[in-house]
């Protein structure tokens, strides 16, 4: 940090296993990557590309050496994966993830139906490839999950060997978790908590209040992705305490 201020919540440090910060990249440039790694190389943990975007975006190969060779993992979207699922392609999927040395892959079935148990299945095989994070909750609004389902779900993908579980959001974090609104389903997201671990979940937040939700609910360290790449700084000093949101939620009752 620049300068030393106390009372200051113990932020993990990178590499780190919880307290991730996921950004979502929906399509930035090559350059617009490299002006991005003196943010991302200390505050991002992992980048995802957006949805397909992967399959159109120009430099690919470029940018991903350029996140990895700055110790940031990536992956494609959970839609891509799904997209060459739909059309009978798994194993042309994991030969592109191996080619473009992509070692985390995302499991999901937001756009489609995939039986649980094949998915699990999925889950499994592309654990011998890399880190797999499996995303629950569906894509369409009108599709409501109720809690015990969750967590009967992210129980079994966890089982199956994915490393983090994904809380459904979008991109513009009005479904899964959310209402249409964007407001939490605050009942669900603390029954799924009472099953399942909170550092084995990355919960899909794009939107501040979405954010500070969590944040003052699960502390500094909470696992929180589809974070836009111009607001990892803003995050990152909501995390610490450091924004008019969080100004008092780390500071002592009584200094003296």
């Amino acid at each position: 940090m620049n300068f030393h201020l106390s009372q200051i919540p113990d932020r993990y440090a990178k590499p780190r296993t919880a307290g991730i910060t996921m950004v979502m990249d929906k399509g930035l440039s090559l350059e617009e990557a490299r002006h991005f790694m003196p943010v991302a190389r200390l505050h991002v943990d992992i980048v995802k590309l957006g949805f397909g975007t992967s399959y159109v975006t120009p430099d690919l190969r470029a940018k991903i050496e350029l996140y990895i060779s700055n110790g940031i993992p990536v992956y494609f979207g959970g839609t891509l994966f799904e997209a060459f699922l739909i059309r009978n392609q798994f194993d042309d999927y994991v030969a592109i993830c191996r080619d473009y040395g992509i070692s985390h892959m995302e499991v999901s079935d937001g756009s489609i139906t995939i039986p649980h148990a094949e998915k699990c299945g999925y889950i499994e095989k592309l654990t011998r490839y890399g880190t797999v994070l499996s995303e629950v909750g569906s894509k369409d609004a009108a599709h409501i999950i109720p809690p015990y389902k969750w967590i009967e779900l992210m129980r079994a993908e966890l089982a199956a060997g994915a490393t983090y579980v994904i809380a459904e959001a979008r991109e513009a974090g009005n479904v899964g978790i959310y209402r249409g609104s964007g407001e939490v389903r605050e009942g669900l997201v603390q029954e799924i908590l009472t099953q399942i671990p909170g550092d084995r979940i990355l919960w899909e937040a794009p939107q501040k209040a979405q954010q500070l939700y969590f944040i003052e609910l699960l502390g500094c360290n909470v696992n929180l992705g589809n974070i836009a790449h111009s607001e990892v700084i803003p995050l990152e000093t909501m995390r610490l305490g450091l924004r008019g949101d969080t100004f008092h939620l780390f500071l002592q009752k009584d200094p003296a």
